[in-house]
């Protein structure tokens, strides 16, 4: 007989394990390793994360939630959406990236007025000069004088690619 929390359900939240030694729905990711991702992509540190409970629902959505939940099995959501992990490449979500983004030290790119506008409306767009690591990117633009994270992209071969979400993009004037 198969316990109930040993398989992978779509409809339920389930907390993820603490370590890896401590799985029992394989392919399932660990609190550990959301963590060590999370510092070694964008060198944030885990204390960050404190105080935080992780949850997963369907296949590689990961949730986070600033606290704990005794059963939150029968709820649709809880706290937000945080990173997708059952696929090749793990992708933060823009929520935890908006949420946390600020406090990366790597892997974060910034765009100029012209090119955050490009970027929230969608668009891909040629960026040659950038020579850090290639994959998930925290996108920033200079706000009040810092700079501020507007969302996730994807760089490959030269070129930024904007994952914003469809229902995220904005059409906005370049402000200079």
């Amino acid at each position: 007989m198969t316990d109930a929390n040993s398989t992978n359900d779509g409809q339920r939240f389930d907390r993820l394990p603490e370590t890896p030694a401590d799985r029992e729905v394989e392919g399932r990711a660990s609190r550990r390793e959301v963590l060590d991702w999370w510092e070694e992509r964008f060198g944030i540190d885990p204390s960050v994360f404190e105080g935080y409970s992780f949850w997963e629902k369907g296949a590689g959505k990961v949730w986070i939630f600033n606290g704990e939940a005794t059963d939150p099995s029968a709820v649709e959501a809880i706290g937000m959406t945080f990173l997708r992990t059952r696929q090749e490449h793990w992708k933060p979500t823009s929520r935890a990236v908006t949420r946390f983004g600020g406090l990366a030290t790597k892997n974060v790119i910034e765009l100029d007025p012209e090119q955050a506008v490009a970027f929230v409306a969608g668009d891909d767009q040629d960026l040659p000069a950038w020579d850090g690591d290639w994959g998930y990117l925290i996108a920033t633009h200079e706000v009040a004088g810092e700079q501020a994270p507007i969302g996730v992209g994807l760089y490959l071969y030269d070129e930024l690619r904007s994952v914003v979400p469809k229902g995220s993009r904005a059409d906005l004037p370049v402000v200079e």
